[in-house]
C-alpha cells in the first residue's frame, strides 16, 4: 500500500514538472526594471514651456452706431444743399396786395322787386268795436279768419292790365271779409282810403260768398299807373295788419 502511494506522488511531481517547463519556455522574459531607458533631462535651449492654461479671447463685437437726435420741427424744415447744387430758382414776382374793400351803402329797395313788406301795426279807425270771437266754423271771425289771411298774404291783391285800364283786384279780402271790420288802399305813397266791404251773407251756406248785388271786387286805375300798393286791414277784434306789394310782385297776365 505505501509502494502505491509513492508511486502515485512520484507520478504526480513529475507531471508538475512537466507543466512547469512548458509553461517557463512560453514566459516572456521580464526586463529588470534598471534596464529601462530614462528620459533625459531637459537642457536649458529646449526647456518646455510651463502649462499655462489659457481662456479663449472673446471675439470683437462690433458697436452700434449710435442712434440719430430725433430732428426737431425746426431741423427737419431745413432742406440741405445738394451737390453740384441746382440753379437758383427765379424770383416769383411780388404780387400787391389787394385794395380792402370799402363798405358799400345798402342798396336802396327795388320797387320792382316781386317782394311784399313785412307786416306793420296800424291804428285802428276810431269808432270800431270788438266783436266776441267765437269760434263758429263760418269762418265769421277774427280768430277763425285771421290765421288764413296771414298766411296768404302773397294773394291779397292783383293788379292785371285789361281794356286800357290796371285794374286792381281784392277778390281775395273779400272772400274772408266775415272776420273784418275795415279795408284801407294806397296807391304809390298815397294816403290809405277805405274800401267797402259787402255786408256777410248769413242767410247764405257761404256767409262770405260774392253775389252780384256786392258790386266788383277790382278797382279801375289808368294804364300802367298803379305801381305801390300799400293794404290795410282791421280785423273784427280791432287788431291791424298792414302790407305793402309792388306791381312787379302782383301783376298777372
Amino acid at each position: 500500500m505505501l509502494e502505491i502511494m509513492l508511486l502515485m506522488m512520484s507520478a504526480a511531481v513529475g507531471t508538475a514538472a512537466s507543466l512547469d517547463g512548458s509553461t517557463s519556455s512560453r514566459s516572456v522574459a521580464l526586463v529588470p526594471p534598471a534596464e529601462i531607458a530614462k528620459p533625459e533631462p531637459l537642457t536649458d535651449t529646449a526647456e518646455a514651456a510651463p502649462l499655462v492654461e489659457t481662456t479663449p479671447e472673446p471675439e470683437p463685437v462690433a458697436e452700434a452706431a449710435p442712434a440719430e437726435p430725433a430732428q426737431s420741427e425746426e431741423t427737419a424744415a431745413l432742406v440741405l444743399p445738394s451737390y453740384p447744387p441746382k440753379p437758383a430758382a427765379e424770383p416769383e414776382p411780388a404780387v400787391e396786395p389787394a385794395p380792402a374793400e370799402t363798405a358799400e351803402a345798402p342798396a336802396e329797395a327795388d320797387e320792382t322787386s316781386p317782394a311784399f313788406l313785412a307786416p306793420q301795426a296800424t291804428p285802428a279807425t276810431p269808432g270800431l268795436v270788438a266783436e266776441p270771437q267765437v269760434a263758429t266754423g263760418r269762418f265769421l271771425t277774427a280768430l277763425e279768419v285771421k290765421p288764413i289771411l296771414n298766411a296768404t298774404k302773397s294773394n291779397w291783391i292783383s293788379v292785371r292790365e285789361y281794356g286800357g285800364q290796371d285794374l286792381l283786384y281784392v277778390t281775395h279780402l273779400w272772400s274772408w271779409r266775415c272776420g273784418l271790420l275795415e279795408m284801407r288802399i294806397g296807391l304809390n305813397g298815397a294816403p290809405a282810403e277805405i274800401w267797402p266791404l259787402p255786408e256777410c251773407h248769413l242767410d247764405q251756406p257761404s256767409a262770405a260768398a260774392i253775389l252780384d248785388t256786392d258790386g266788383l271786387p277790382y278797382g279801375q286805375f289808368p294804364l300802367r299807373s298803379v305801381q305801390l300798393i300799400e293794404v290795410q286791414l282791421t280785423y273784427d277784434d280791432l287788431s291791424t295788419d298792414t302790407v305793402r306789394f309792388n306791381r312787379a310782385g302782383v301783376v298777372i297776365p
